[in-house]
């Protein structure tokens, strides 16, 4: 009798950094994983935004630290990467969940927002990808993409640009890295979170608009990420790499 038994979606036991990890959709995925038995260090730029995501992390009684960094300073990654080492003993799965945007339209973009965006959205993932593989004997590496990778939408050319990047630094990556480590991305849809509740909030335009070409008809929440995190992290995924897992409740096949 063949034994088709399966690897379970569980990352108990792994030790996993998020990087962007400590507001929205970052801090619902290193919260996450700290649920199912991970060990979590999250880190950005904002010293009491880490401050509460470890508080978080600890209440589900698992190891993490308290560490800023800054995804533009490559110096910044290296202090990030020797605390995890000290702390966790070593890391078995890197998410790069950091972002940043601009509303300009293409014509309005100057340069310094240009390059900002570029330099948090794709070129941080780069730089967290060249600090963390080199410590990493295997494991997975999860970059953070989005809809306006594949759906072009007004005033976000950078962001656009920058996303279009990481899906394709990701498909490089996971070809270079492999087969030690498995490398893709997360692109998720519209999800409810602190930065864009009042946006979304029922009853706008633009939230009956997103729920009416949504399949599913609604937004996400911050929650329903996680699973798909999970999954890629954890080693019943153990056979994928260079892929992009859309999490957006069916809207972009919809929309096309």
């Amino acid at each position: 009798m063949e034994d088709y038994t399966h690897t379970p979606v569980s990352v108990a036991g792994k030790r996993i950094v998020v990087v962007g990890g400590t507001s929205g959709l970052g801090r619902a995925m290193s919260v996450g994983f700290a649920a199912d038995g991970a060990d979590v260090i999250a880190s950005s730029r904002g010293a009491d935004a880490v401050e509460e995501t470890a508080d978080l992390i600890e209440d589900h009684g698992a190891d993490t630290a308290r560490v800023t960094c800054d995804v533009t300073d490559g110096d910044s990654l290296e202090a990030l990467r020797e605390v995890v080492e000290d702390e966790l003993g070593g890391v078995d799965a890197v998410v790069a969940s950091q972002g940043a945007i601009s509303r300009k339209s293409l014509l309005d973009i100057e340069d310094d927002d240009w390059e900002f965006v570029t330099s948090v959205a794709l070129d941080g993932v780069r730089r967290v990808t060249q600090t963390f593989a080199p410590a990493m004997e295997e494991g997975a590496i999860i970059n953070i993409s989005s809809l306006t990778a594949r759906l072009a939408m007004a005033d976000l050319p950078a962001y656009t640009a920058a996303k279009g990047g990481v899906e394709a630094l990701t498909r490089a990556s996971a070809k270079e890295l492999a087969p030690e480590i498995r490398v893709n991305a997360i692109a998720p849809g519209f999800f409810i979170t602190p930065q864009n509740e009042d946006t979304y909030a029922e009853g706008t335009e633009k939230r009956r608009t997103i729920d009416e070409r949504t399949p599913l008809g609604r937004v996400g929440d911050r929650e329903e990420l996680v699973g798909a995190a999970m999954y890629l992290a954890s080693d019943a995924a153990s056979f994928v790499t260079g892929e992009v897992l859309t999490v957006d409740g069916g809207f972009a096949d919809s929309a096309l």
